[in-house]
């Protein structure tokens, strides 16, 4: 006869998520309520559900439905900043480097993920200018420093020559990115795949390179 005292089980509550936790899987719920609803249409109850939470936990972490959307532009920002170590882009050739910086860029911008969040922003600010406020502040302009920020080093360390580092990271981001995204969607083209935006980046910064390196001349001995 087992001992009845191996029999008990602890009582009260399942050990419960800490909040961290909570609100990763409350705004992958939202991003799938985003995609198949769309901003106006996506349901707080319908979030919270999927998400396994109750609608006074999911509204006690995000008090508007514009928080949620910003926490989940946030995200996917801050996996897009994990691939470029500051440390990591110093220590790599200029041209590798460059190439880093606008491969993270494109993995992110080109993503079937991003473009539906674009088309999104896109299809809703009339009606909720604070989703242009939020993609243009937390996605546009961040992910716009990164690169900014890469490029103005590299000129103080006389490898390359810009005037105007900002004007260029502008450049650079269209000439990565604009014409395939403008035709994805519009559904012109599938999603790109990633061995078509890793040849997209290095040709990028190659013909980049090409107009602003900094020529070294050959000193005769």
């Amino acid at each position: 006869m087992q001992d009845a005292g191996a029999e008990r089980r602890p009582r009260g509550r399942p050990q419960v998520r800490c909040d961290d936790d909570t609100r990763r899987v409350i705004i992958e719920a939202a991003n799938d309520q985003f995609r198949k609803a769309g901003y106006a249409s996506a349901s707080i109850s319908a979030i919270a559900q999927v998400a396994g939470v109750s609608t006074k936990t999911l509204y006690r972490l995000f008090p508007a439905k514009a928080d949620l959307f910003s926490a989940l532009i946030s995200s996917r920002i801050d996996g897009y900043f994990l691939g470029l170590d500051h440390d990591t882009l110093s220590g790599l050739g200029l041209e590798e480097g460059l190439e880093r910086l606008i491969l993270a860029y494109g993995r992110l911008t080109l993503s079937a993920d991003t473009i539906t969040i674009t088309r999104l922003v896109l299809g809703e600010s009339d009606r909720f200018p604070e989703l242009a406020k939020v993609f243009y502040e937390k996605a546009m302009m961040r992910t716009s420093h990164v690169m900014e920020a890469w490029l103005a080093l590299q000129v103080e360390r006389n490898l390359i020559r810009l005037d105007d580092p900002a004007a260029a990271t502008g450049m650079l981001r269209g000439m990565m990115t604009m014409e395939p995204q403008r035709a994805a969607m519009i559904g012109m083209i599938d999603v790109i795949s990633d061995e078509q935006i890793v040849h997209r980046a290095r040709d990028c910064a190659t013909l980049f390179l090409k107009g602003c390196a900094v020529k070294r001349q050959m000193v005769n001995g």
